[in-house]
């Protein structure tokens, strides 16, 4: 086997994540991370991307809920203490950001990522629809 993913639940999955342990090869890379983001967050994530792109162009520009999400994942690092790292891009003309995705989103930082959308529409008029639907 040379890839393989578990999910730590139940006693059974810890045991087979222990088995899988004591038979890899010495030097095979083990790595623990918490909970990706839930398919609800998902949706409601990418909803409330839409509803900025549809009522709010920024600096004058209409952007799409693509570029809202980078604008959203640079806040969200900053917020962390994190530091975007930048390149130059392949023909010298510009940069490019790194590190920017949101499919590695931890349950944590998918609510926190919502949190600054929530904030930053409450202060520029955006109405989300789910916000709209639990009122």
């Amino acid at each position: 086997m040379s890839r393989a993913t578990i999910i730590l639940g139940l006693p059974e999955t810890r045991k087979k994540a222990s088995e899988w342990a004591w038979k890899a090869p010495p030097g095979t890379r083990v790595e623990f991370k918490r909970s990706k983001r839930t398919l609800p967050q998902n949706d409601r994530f990418w909803a409330m991307l839409t509803d900025l792109a549809d009522q709010l162009p920024w600096h004058g520009q209409k952007l799409t809920p693509d570029d809202y999400k980078l604008i959203f994942l640079d806040a969200l690092r900053r917020e962390m203490n994190e530091q975007m790292r930048m390149v130059p891009n392949t023909d010298g003309t510009g940069f490019v950001p790194l590190g920017n995705s949101s499919s590695a989103l931890t349950i944590a930082e998918m609510g926190d990522l919502m949190e600054i959308m929530t904030e930053f529409g409450a202060r520029h008029g955006v109405k989300f629809h789910d916000q709209e639907q639990a009122a």
